[in-house]
């Protein structure tokens, strides 16, 4: 069994755990960061499609430090962010903390430190991790949910998760039947009608859409004016650009957009042409399905749709409550995401990138999380003033 020490133990290498280990470097505070791939940012690497493009312009998704450069994409597409991980992983030597293809096991508080078991999956050997600090930066997508249907073990063709799914190659001609209407099913849809394939979706609730602009517009105005007019402005404008979109089976919520993210953690969908491809019939909008046989999918109400493939758009979940042993304090909720907007909890636990605020969220809960540390770290040597660790 291996055991390392050191100040702070972040768990996760995406966005915000890169984030917070480079900002504790810069402040001279060492760090592991374990994570259970085998790369940095595995979620943009490997579990997201070809076509995926940020829907927050680059000033938003730019980690502490480091901007994007100026000749950079407004609109930054999936490889390109995947290169911009590794560059900050590099320029603030986080690999020479990483610990790749550990799977933390359980996280405790003991004694005044936290103890962190965790497998390394490339040889099966147990290690063991000590630190005063501990970091949850595992995120909000770390592991696919996939409802249960009746039936689905019967279904003959591919049937995959959104993290499986990269392009439509070898699609066309096919019925495909996307499940979910978030952003991923939604440019899911899309990118298989533009590859002409016969294209539905599953729609079963309610959902604000959007353009970029009215988002970004809307964003800008936190500074100024309450959510509840922010909401009434950002629906206002909507209906102009998409008029009323109930009538394609998309029906919009009685709250606001913005007072829905906040009080559920439901993000407005992004349109970037998969409207355009429903109101024409390219892309089908279909209810929630009841059941499989074989190759055919009933849905509510009782209509009957024979498909080639599936793919679950169906979202993700965190993991942290399942290894995180010790009483958080109510900083993580019970489905793994943020209590609260503050990131600090008790016993040097804090949390990264779980409050849903993107990758903003995860560059300023880095910076707050290394200033806090680097503070106690000064009081404990008896340096108030800052000159060192």
């Amino acid at each position: 069994m291996e055991n390392s020490a050191s100040p702070v133990i972040i768990v996760g290498a995406g966005p915000s755990g890169l984030a917070a280990s480079a900002c504790l470097a810069r402040r001279g505070v060492d760090s592991i960061v374990l994570e259970r791939d085998d790369c940095v940012g595995s979620l943009w690497q490997k579990r997201a499609y070809d076509r995926l493009h940020l829907h927050l312009p680059k000033q938003a998704s730019a980690l502490p430090h480091l901007p994007h450069a100026d000749d950079a994409p407004a609109y930054l597409p999936r490889d390109h962010f995947v290169r911009y991980l590794d560059a900050y992983a590099d320029r603030f030597a986080v690999r020479a903390r990483l610990r790749l293809r550990r799977e933390v096991r359980s996280a405790r508080f003991v004694d005044g430190r936290w103890e962190v078991e965790a497998v390394h999956l490339g040889t099966g050997d147990a290690e063991q991790y000590t630190a005063r600090f501990l970091v949850v930066a595992t995120g909000e997508f770390d592991e696919k949910v996939l409802p249960e249907v009746p039936g689905l073990d019967t279904f003959p063709g591919q049937a995959i998760h959104a993290s499986e799914y990269r392009s439509a190659e070898g699609m066309r001609g096919k019925e495909v039947l996307v499940v979910g209407c978030g952003n991923s099913g939604m440019e899911i849809a899309l990118d298989l009608a533009q590859a002409g394939a016969a294209a539905s979706i599953v729609v079963r609730g309610e959902l604000h859409l959007m353009t970029r602009e009215i988002m970004n517009a809307s964003t800008a105005l936190f500074a100024y004016l309450p959510v509840w007019m922010i909401d009434r402005l950002a629906v206002f404008a909507c209906r102009v650009v998409f008029g009323d979109t109930a009538r394609h089976g998309l029906r919009r919520p009685d709250v606001g957009p913005f007072t829905r993210k906040i009080q559920s953690n439901i993000y407005p969908v992004i349109d970037v042409g998969t409207y355009d491809k429903i109101k024409s019939g390219q892309i089908q909008v279909l209810p929630a399905i009841t059941s499989i046989e074989g190759d055919v999918v009933e849905f509510a109400g009782g209509k009957r749709h024979r498909f080639d493939a599936i793919v679950f758009a169906t979202g993700y979940r965190s993991t942290a409550k399942k290894w995180l042993k010790s009483d958080d304090g109510g900083l993580i909720g019970d489905d793994g995401m943020a209590s609260g907007r503050y990131p600090k909890g008790e016993n040097g636990l804090y949390r990264a990138g779980l409050a849903g605020r993107g990758i903003y969220g995860s560059g300023t809960d880095g910076e707050f999380i290394a200033e806090d540390i680097s503070r106690l770290l000064r009081q404990d040597s008896g340096d108030d003033d800052g000159d060192g660790v």
